[in-house]
């Protein structure tokens, strides 16, 4: 029989990617997403509801409805300065919102939860690179709401058979090589999209935050991971979940760290000139490196990076960029 899988978020950058690999893999896929923060146009693979995750009475019918094997859970806030500014809004939308979804899987009996969540709850790495027995502490109420997240499905899980698989990403990057689909945010604050707008656009320049870390070049390593390898990890993640019981967690990264005056040569590279930068100090609890280890994704998984090379991360964003800069 055919598979279903409930996708809450799948309007949004990493969720749509993960759409379109369960659609491909034969999975029946439905978006649940109040489009707060996604986009119309970028559910492509079956049907769209629109509905806040905190409508919990919305949700238990879409599930009564749809009937999923699996709900992939995708639907968050994930600005980190936001959340500082305004923390009860992440509270609210992130932990409260899931409390909302999990309760109308308990009360329909949907038992299987794979949820992405993200490295921000580890804080500040001890060890290098990061594995999933490394501390969580986090620095910020987005990590914060994450984390209780994972606690929440360890008990869910426990008390009332929710098996769940918290995905912490590291970070996400690169678009849809076929070019359906990218990434879009307002506003835009991830990296490599911010420095591909300033080489097409010398009037965006890009801010290099600290030039002064104790790195090879001074400025942040970071491990970038091309969508479309996450999105074939939740896949993965989802098709071993069906036959698993309990909480877990896995990791996904590429275990190799690109700092940022290297992905701005990346960018010189595929676009042909420059970025526009400029440098900036330091940003309050900005790690000098964050690296992961994706050993228990392989052990687990069998899911290796196959397109996470910096490179063809950065053709990717700019090829959408450049043939479709609105989604």
């Amino acid at each position: 029989m055919t598979r279903t899988v409930l996708i809450t978020g799948g309007a949004g950058y990493v969720g749509s990617h993960c759409c379109k690999a369960f659609a491909n893999a034969g999975w029946n896929v439905v978006t649940l997403d109040n489009l707060s923060r996604g986009w119309r146009e970028a559910v492509r693979w079956g049907p769209l509801i629109e509905c806040d995750i905190r409508n919990e009475e919305r949700v238990r019918s879409t599930l009564n409805i749809y009937k999923p094997d699996l709900v992939a859970h995708f639907a968050a806030l994930a600005y980190v300065g936001e959340s500082v500014a305004d923390p009860a809004r992440y509270y609210v939308n992130n932990t409260a919102g899931t409390l909302a979804l999990l309760e109308a899987m308990r009360a329909t009996g949907c038992r299987h939860l794979l949820f992405s969540s993200t490295c921000a709850s580890y804080g500040i790495p001890r060890t290098l690179p990061i594995d999933e027995t490394h501390p969580q502490s986090p620095i910020n109420p987005y990590g914060w709401s994450k984390m209780i997240i994972e606690r929440m499905l360890e008990d869910y899980g426990r008390a009332y058979g929710i098996a769940s698989v918290s995905l912490r990403y590291f970070n996400a990057a690169g678009c849809d090589p076929d070019g359906e689909i990218g990434e879009h945010h307002e506003p835009e604050t991830h990296a490599v999209p911010l420095a591909i707008e300033a080489a097409r656009n010398p009037g965006r320049p890009f801010t290099v935050f600290g030039t002064d870390f104790p790195t090879p070049d001074g400025s942040a390593i970071r491990d970038y991971v091309h969508v479309s390898d996450l999105a074939r990890a939740h896949l993965l993640a989802g098709e071993m979940l069906l036959d698993r019981a309990g909480a877990h967690v896995i990791n996904l990264g590429t275990g190799v760290g690109t700092s940022v005056l290297e992905l701005i040569e990346a960018v010189k590279r595929a676009a042909g000139n420059e970025p526009v930068i400029r440098r900036g100090p330091r940003r309050a609890g900005d790690p000098p490196v964050l690296v992961a280890s994706y050993a228990k994704a392989q052990r687990e998984l069998g899911w290796t990076p196959q397109h996470s090379q910096i490179d063809f991360i950065i053709e990717t964003a700019l090829n959408w960029r450049d043939r479709r800069p609105q989604i």
